[in-house]
């Protein structure tokens, strides 16, 4: 120790204190950017949600016995509805900055639709596609009731009010982390394309930044579209060069820019209607089913409708807000099942991983996005050029997105106390519960082609097994129950749970932030009082 004058006391270690918004964003969800950085990031993140709206109904419609030409239309249809249904949710749901795009949720009950025995009768395979999408539309228009009522009721805003931040945790850290199938395994069917993409999105994203610093907003906001573009052109010189020649018809699938059958088969100009299929056919098992994906996605949704907030740096979303967004997603799930997408719709997760990536949470450029979904979606050979990106691309792309939202939930911790073993083990149980309990029924489901509960009535058996397959349904739902069940009176452990920071966010009008954030245009608030 200095003698004399005396030396200068060490700086105490200081905790980071907590943000109720995300600092460092470049523009929240009022402050658009400058017209051509906005036009130029919405049709980034209209390339971002292209893989989900192909891969599904690449998947899907070979097994209901539709050719490329139904394929293409199919992705042009989701396409188009995923732009209306962005619209809505931007203009009158949420207002949040989030893509309402195709959803993973939805397939398995789609699967049993498709493989229900009551098809098998067409002997004309395009007659059976139209027959299964016909009956997949009444189960979406059923389906979509359920979400539609528990969000203009307000039901879900009674529900969402016991949200807290640790409960929240679990929720948005899997919707992001519980998507990892999704991720390196799509990069490694294709390595040679898939790893360069991704090794050149983390050092053009996060390196380069720093080495050139004055193209520093170039480089970050711009990463998705310069190396999609260069990845692309280098598999497309693989493919042409004969790299591929002679390999196994799964390898050439994977890595070539020439199989996807799409450019050819798609029409140059169609718009998508409703019925466009044929009228809808409607059977109660397999309405129950939908309904119960239906819920899922919708516990899914308020999860990620929590990231895009927090991402876009808006305040803690007021539960009516949430209730709202649920009932115009129910909206979206409505308008799929009247246009025919064989797929209902949902936030989109790799979207609000983008808005992390960019730092740029702006509703003008996810509104400029849903533009570029349904021009291209109406001009269908230019959108085929751009949906027949190869997947290992894309996968690539979601290895940084997913992580960017699971690593949203985990930041809600701030707000929490992470010396209780009363969160301790509420945060533990239910994220090794979420993950452990989803890949004992999908590991099941790929090793014996059907799930752990297995009876004659296969509408009975996706109402079971389709939430338990979810990450983040199980994790949400057993923090949620815990949270509020576990010594919950407690004055000193609603401090731990973080619940005060979210007091002054329970009603609309509690913070003036969120006025400003989710109020609806058009003076349409006096409207919807209850929700």
């Amino acid at each position: 120790m200095a003698g004399g004058g005396g030396g200068a006391k060490a700086e105490e270690p200081q905790p980071h204190p907590p943000k109720d918004q995300l600092p460092n964003v470049s523009y929240c969800i009022t402050s658009p950017p400058p017209w051509p950085e906005a036009i130029l990031l919405g049709f980034q993140h209209f390339l971002v949600m292209l893989g989900t709206t192909v891969i599904i109904p690449t998947a899907l419609v070979p097994q209901m016995g539709g050719r490329n030409e139904e394929k293409a239309k199919v992705i042009c249809t989701l396409l188009f509805v995923a732009g209306v249904n962005t619209l809505l949710q931007t203009l009158f749901g949420t207002r949040l900055p989030a893509v309402m795009g195709a959803s993973y949720t939805f397939v398995p009950t789609t699967i049993s639709i498709i493989l229900a025995g009551r098809f098998s009768d067409d002997a004309d395979p395009v007659d059976r596609f139209k027959s299964t999408m016909r009956a997949i539309q009444g189960s979406l228009i059923v389906a979509s009731t359920l979400q539609i009522v528990l969000g203009f009721s307000g039901l879900w805003r009674n529900v969402t009010r016991f949200l807290s931040p640790l409960s929240s945790v679990p929720l948005v850290a899997l919707a992001g982390f519980g998507l990892y199938e999704l991720g390196f395994p799509g990069v490694a069917k294709c390595v040679e394309i898939g790893l360069p993409e991704l090794i050149l999105l983390v050092f053009v994203s996060q390196y380069l930044p720093h080495v050139i610093h004055s193209g520093k907003n170039l480089f970050d906001r711009f990463a998705v579209i310069f190396c999609v573009v260069v990845v692309w052109i280098y598999a497309h010189l693989l493919t042409v060069g004969g790299a591929y020649n002679g390999s196994p018809r799964k390898t050439q699938v994977s890595c070539r820019t020439d199989r996807s059958g799409l450019i050819d088969a798609a029409p140059w100009i169609r718009v998508p209607y409703p019925f466009q299929w044929g009228p809808p056919s409607f059977d109660a098992g397999e309405a129950f089913a939908m309904m119960m994906a239906s819920f899922v996605t919708l516990v899914e949704s308020t999860g990620a409708f929590i990231a895009v907030s927090r991402s876009a740096s808006a305040t803690p979303l007021p539960p009516s807000v949430l209730s709202r967004g649920v009932g115009w997603q129910g909206v979206g799930i409505l308008v799929s099942g009247l246009f025919g997408t064989g797929n209902g719709c949902s936030v989109s997760v790799e979207n609000a991983g983008l808005l992390a990536l960019t730092r740029v949470g702006s509703r003008r450029v996810i509104q400029i996005s849903a533009g570029f979904m349904i021009f291209f979606s109406i001009l269908g050979k230019f959108g085929a050029v751009f949906a027949s990106i190869p997947v290992p691309i894309v996968t690539a792309l979601y290895c940084i997105f997913f992580a960017y939202v699971g690593a949203v939930g985990v930041s809600f911790l701030q707000f929490c106390n992470l010396n209780s073993f009363r969160t301790k083990f509420i945060l533990g149980f239910s994220v090794f519960m979420g993950l452990s309990v989803a890949h004992y029924f999908n590991d099941y489901t790929v090793l014996n082609g059907y799930g752990p509960v297995h009876t004659s009535a296969r509408w009975f058996n996706d109402m079971v097994n389709v939430p338990f397959s979810s990450e983040p349904f199980v994790a949400g739902c057993l923090a949620y129950f815990l949270d509020n069940t576990l010594h919950k009176k407690d004055s000193a452990i609603r401090k731990d749970r973080g619940k005060h920071w979210w007091d002054k966010f329970r009603s609309f009008k509690g913070d003036t932030r969120s006025e400003e954030f989710y109020s609806l245009p058009f003076n349409l608030n006096k409207y919807f009082p209850s929700v």
